[in-house]
């Protein structure tokens, strides 16, 4: 399986995933799940995928082989003149591979599935990050809803409600989504180490910092367990449960 976040911050976006693909118990492979296309000065583009690998990456190939084209085709997604447009490319192009593997042809098949986390800024506009389904629709960030995670989300999800703030700085949302992942990696065993972390920065127009955690990275063990303390001290102080007699 596979973890990913994309959040909205005031300052800009900020994206994370894990590596860990699980075809079975004996067979566990990494792969990188996190692709960016840029032009600098003129756009940045960033791309998080979720589900079968087969389809990602045959979606990935189908976007990066478009760019390069001749031109008797509808815009790449180097060439789209908005956000918006290039997450209706993205997921064209994502059920079209759905559908050609897919025996049921029309219907997203769940062995085929695949969902993407797109984020990034075109210049003239603001950055705007987009969840898009099998299907190929998709949805965008808002207030409301500012940050998207696809595959094992739920265990992840809580400390996002509970510590987001538009406000944070990167190294805060950073450290966010490290506990995120931590309480994800130790509830599920399909996602793990390494992470690829990259943040942008608003009207910059260039690939922001990205570094890749490593299994033994001396932060992460460090956040994992201070998480772990933290719950307990937190859970310590809370008043006792008495039952009525």
């Amino acid at each position: 399986m596979t973890y990913c976040v994309g959040m909205s911050l005031n300052k800009g976006l900020v994206f994370m995933s894990d590596t860990r693909t699980n075809a079975g118990v004996d067979n566990v492979s990494v792969f990188k799940k996190m692709v960016t296309w840029e032009n600098p000065g003129e756009r940045v583009i960033t791309l998080m995928t979720a589900g079968n690998l087969a389809t990602t990456q045959a979606t990935i190939s189908l976007l990066e082989e478009r760019t390069k084209a001749p031109e008797d085709r509808e815009p790449s997604i180097m060439e789209a003149p908005s956000m918006f447009q290039i997450a209706r490319i993205a997921g064209r192009v994502l059920r079209e591979v759905i559908q050609t593997n897919s025996r049921s042809g029309e219907e997203a098949s769940s062995s085929f599935n695949a969902t993407m986390i797109l984020g990034g800024q075109i210049k003239g506009s603001a950055p705007r990050l987009f969840l898009i389904y099998p299907e190929g629709n998709f949805i965008e960030a808002g207030g409301d809803t500012p940050f998207f995670q696809i595959g094992e989300a739920k265990y992840g999800k809580p400390i996002l409600v509970r510590a987001y703030d538009p406000d944070m700085s990167f190294e805060d949302a950073v450290k966010l989504l490290m506990v995120s992942f931590d309480s994800t990696v130790k509830a599920n065993l399909s996602v793990g180490l390494p992470f690829d972390v990259q943040v942008y920065e608003t009207d910059t127009l260039k690939s922001g910092t990205s570094q890749r955690i490593e299994a033994d990275d001396d932060y992460f063990a460090s956040i994992s367990s201070g998480w772990g303390e933290a719950l307990k001290d937190a859970f310590n102080s809370l008043p006792n449960f008495k039952f009525d007699n």
